[in-house]
């Protein structure tokens, strides 16, 4: 069949797209900006690419019609603003005036549980996009509607690890007593090839959930259990809305507007209705709450974690194709370039550089990156907690701490961030290994800010003194870390 995935290079449409290919499907994904998305190398020749806005209507006219099927994974949680509700409503509207013009038999949606009679903006939306979708004049919508998703890189999982791992004592608001249904996103993966092209799934909605009913109390608890630590769990009556998401926001990694929408969310139960349920349609048995934690971490521990929430969130600058920041401006810029020979194999210093951050570090004087973290987190910012999809791979588009990943070229030897933290200008810090005439090669590292306004400028100044212990150092450590102790003059630092 051939196949268009929107929503490809978000948390589920990662996940979904090798498996659609090794099924034998021909799949066209339809993306915002190609230059964002990272097909795995095996996936370069099967897999066709084709760039257009949902918001932006004209933009799907130059798309091919003879589709078969669609999948509309396409979400609006974590954007900022408080708009996001007419944003989903519109691109589901857009797509079926793309759809009523084409060949498409089906069209796929995961959408929430929606079985509340007083439902959150969020699952509002989603309800009312499930609504759009039906009005196409001859594709039948498969509605999946399923409650909190559990496996590594989901949002959910690394809140709820989060709170459990760095709270010794959780104080939480009445919410934690709502009550959910969690499924492992393998299951969620199966049922979303299963119901492709089946007859007793067109036109229908199922709710999917695992074989748990959980309040998020218990949740959390059995997180604890699991990792064998003792949290005990308050519940009070005070935190309102506004209070509570700021407390996920703090506490967690999440971003502030995805921390809005889950708390709006989290006061709805969401349990799956069985007069919607999937088995007959679709039998299979689903992973428990426990199972499914137990795999995340094993894909964690085995460094195979496919897609992150973060993947699709571009906390911070939501409103930057930040893509377009892939060259370094040269005028009106503030630089720090330090440059080290070294003589030890190349490829052991572009693996320091490529473990950067997350639980490595930046590799000098660590404490002041947190501050500094912490400083952007109550400023509303990102923070330096998001961490890594992985611990050893980068790819464009992948988030690094309060960083974005704009090009990682392990052939050409250049990383090159972009800073997403909240800063009275825009930053890029780039390395890059090169080769000297003798044989040996030459690390450079340039750090760059093009200030807006005087405060910009004051902000470059005021951290100049740090900069020079900062950067020094992290130079200095990227190029000797985990080698044997070298000699005075096999690493020779200079700053320009």
């Amino acid at each position: 069949m051939r196949i268009l995935l929107t929503g490809a290079n978000g948390y589920i449409g990662q996940r979904l797209l090798p498996l659609l290919v090794e099924a034998g499907h021909d799949v066209t994904c339809l993306v915002r900006d190609p230059r964002r998305f990272a097909l795995p190398p095996p996936l370069h020749e099967r897999v066709q690419v084709v760039q257009a806005d949902l918001r932006q209507p004209d933009t799907l006219r130059q798309l091919p019609h003879d589709f078969d099927a669609a999948y509309y994974l396409v979400h609006s949680m974590s954007t900022n603003g408080r708009d996001f509700f007419r944003t989903e409503q519109q691109s589901a509207s857009n797509f079926v005036q793309y759809l009523n013009g084409t060949r498409i038999r089906q069209v796929i949606y995961l959408s929430g549980i929606v079985n509340d009679p007083k439902l959150s903006t969020h699952l509002r939306s989603r309800l009312g996009v499930e609504r759009e979708l039906k009005k196409a004049a001859h594709a039948q919508t498969t509605v999946l509607r399923a409650s909190i998703i559990i496996g590594s890189g989901s949002a959910s999982f690394e809140i709820i690890r989060d709170l459990v791992e760095k709270l010794p004592v959780m104080v939480g608001p009445r919410w934690l007593n709502s009550r959910c249904q969690p499924i492992g996103v393998r299951d969620v993966m199966h049922y979303l090839t299963a119901v492709l092209d089946n007859p007793a799934c067109l036109g229908k909605t199922f709710d999917i959930g695992g074989p748990d009913v959980l309040t998020y109390k218990q949740m959390l608890q059995g997180f604890a259990r699991l990792r064998g630590f003792r949290r005990p769990i308050l519940t009070v009556p005070v935190l309102t809305p506004r209070l509570s998401s700021w407390w996920l926001f703090l506490v967690t990694r999440t971003s502030f507007s995805l921390a809005q929408s889950l708390v709006d969310s989290l006061k709805n139960d969401t349990v799956a209705d069985l007069r919607r349920s999937i088995r007959k349609a679709v039998p299979h048995q689903c992973m428990s709450y426990t199972e499914a934690l137990e795999l995340a971490f094993q894909r964690i521990e085995q460094n195979e974690v496919i897609s992150s929430w973060k993947d699709a969130a571009s906390s911070g600058v939501a409103d930057k194709n930040y893509m377009d920041y892939v060259q370094i401006p040269q005028h009106g810029m503030f630089f720090d370039r330090q440059v080290m020979h070294f003589a030890r194999p190349p490829e052991e210093v572009l693996d320091n550089i490529w473990r950067i951050g997350g639980k490595r570090g930046w590799y000098k004087v660590d404490w002041l990156w947190r501050v500094r973290g912490l400083l952007d987190k109550l400023v509303g910012g990102v923070g330096l907690r998001r961490g890594r999809r992985s611990a050893s791979s980068l790819r464009p588009g992948d988030p690094l701490d309060f960083w974005r990943v704009l090009v990682a070229d392990r052939a050409s030897r250049r990383l090159l961030l972009y800073a997403e933290m909240k800063l009275p200008g825009e930053a890029w810090l780039q390395f890059r290994i090169l080769d000297n005439a003798d044989g040996t090669h030459v690390l450079e590292q340039l750090a760059a800010f093009r200030p807006r306004g005087l405060a910009g400028r004051l902000y470059w100044y005021s951290l100049v003194p740090f900069h020079f212990v900062i950067f020094k150092g992290m130079i200095e450590n990227i190029v000797q870390y985990g080698s044997t102790p070298r000699s005075p003059s096999s690493a020779v630092p200079s700053a320009t």
